[in-house]
């Protein structure tokens, strides 16, 4: 059985996983862009949208690498409300979205799977996070699964104890507002210690286990 595990997930220095107003404009909040300077000129981002070159960056590399499902919050595969972005919407990332393998996506708004290129298919779980997960590892069998955000996401399944390994990438911004990842999570009580921390110019990569 794989782990669960949450990868390249951004924060900033006062610990917001994203900024306030999130919108389609906005989809990480007002200024939430900038908490993924870290990741944008790595050749792991510029492959995911269809671009040559890069960085090399063993963090940005090891962000999608070894899952063999996903779980994503609603806001993470679109637009708030309940039409889902419109009867086309597919997500954020066009035909060829960067999983490449079964992503379960948690809503109160039931939807059928959507199959997408490359191997990747959405499937939207109405049942919680305990359900999703409960999926989630079947399909990945003994590879691992990744929470994948948005900051809600990780925080209960933090809360559930379920998360085993996580690599945060702590940006160097202030948000001074937004969705806090860990506001009233006591992390050393839920067992979790650091591992490693490796600063670089644009983030200072700090991994748990618990």
């Amino acid at each position: 059985m794989g782990k669960v595990r949450v990868t390249g997930f951004a924060v900033s220095t006062d610990g917001f996983g994203a900024g306030p107003d999130q919108s389609l404009e906005h989809p990480l909040g007002k200024r939430g862009g900038e908490l993924m300077n870290w990741f944008y000129p790595t050749r792991a981002f510029r492959s995911m949208i269809g671009k040559d070159g890069g960085t090399d960056d063993r963090f940005a590399s090891a962000a999608m690498e070894g899952f063999g499902a996903f779980i994503l919050g609603r806001n993470m595969f679109g637009p708030a409300g309940d039409d889902w972005g419109g009867p086309d919407w597919k997500g954020w990332w066009g035909d060829d979205p960067p999983y490449h393998a079964p992503t379960y996506i948690l809503t109160h708004h039931a939807r059928g799977p959507i199959v997408m290129e490359g191997g990747t298919t959405f499937h939207f779980v109405t049942g919680g996070i305990e359900a999703a997960l409960a999926q989630a590892k079947a399909a990945a069998g003994e590879l691992d699964v990744k929470i994948g955000g948005g900051v809600s996401t990780v925080r209960q399944y933090l809360l559930a104890g379920a998360i085993d390994e996580m690599h945060l990438a702590m940006s160097p911004v202030f948000l001074g507002r937004g969705e806090s990842l860990f506001a009233g999570i006591d992390l050393p009580g839920l067992g979790y210690r650091v591992t490693e921390a490796v600063p670089t110019e644009l983030a200072t990569h700090v991994m748990l286990k618990r």
